[in-house]
């Protein structure tokens, strides 16, 4: 199984760093806090103590389960640079490889929403001709986001297949 999820030969994986983690584990938290406290509050204005203290258990549950996935989701990410292609391996339950060749790149941009600002962290957005083939590097540094977006686009132009 690990043959078919294998970096190119020319290029080893590239790992993202544990603020994706983080990243995971802030966002995960703050909606199971939100779900969790809303649904309290209301089965305890219902008069169900009982079934608020099912459900606050059945929420600590999940966002202890998602606290380890998402460590493992950050170890799942991979990219790496090949002479002609980019390849990105990720996913947990289900694995993914995605081969995008530089010559189908139209737009590579850097994102961050205000949580990735604050952990020092944004993705890259790799588009292609075809809109189902979009693929994205998340959790990268910032500093790193940017070469990796400077280096894509310069072998996107390079290898431009005249779309």
């Amino acid at each position: 199984m690990d043959d078919a999820f294998a970096a190119p030969a020319d290029a080893p994986w590239q790992r993202l760093p544990t603020a994706l983690a983080w990243y995971r584990r802030l966002v995960t938290g703050a909606a199971c806090l939100a779900v969790g406290g809303g649904g309290v509050l209301l089965l305890l204005l219902w008069g169900q103590p009982l079934l608020a203290g099912v459900w606050a258990g059945l929420l600590l549950v999940t966002a202890v389960v998602l606290w380890f996935l998402a460590g493992r989701f950050q170890r799942s990410w991979g990219y790496a640079e090949a002479s002609a292609e980019l390849y990105l391996t990720y996913g947990v339950l289900v694995r993914q490889l995605v081969v995008v060749p530089y010559g189908r790149m139209q737009v590579v941009d850097v994102t961050a929403d205000l949580l990735e600002q604050a952990l020092g962290i944004a993705t890259v957005r790799v588009r292609t001709a075809a809109s189902t083939a979009d693929t994205r590097v998340v959790g990268l540094p910032l500093a790193d986001a940017v070469q990796l977006r400077d280096r894509l686009a310069a072998r996107s132009e390079s290898f431009s297949t005249g779309l």
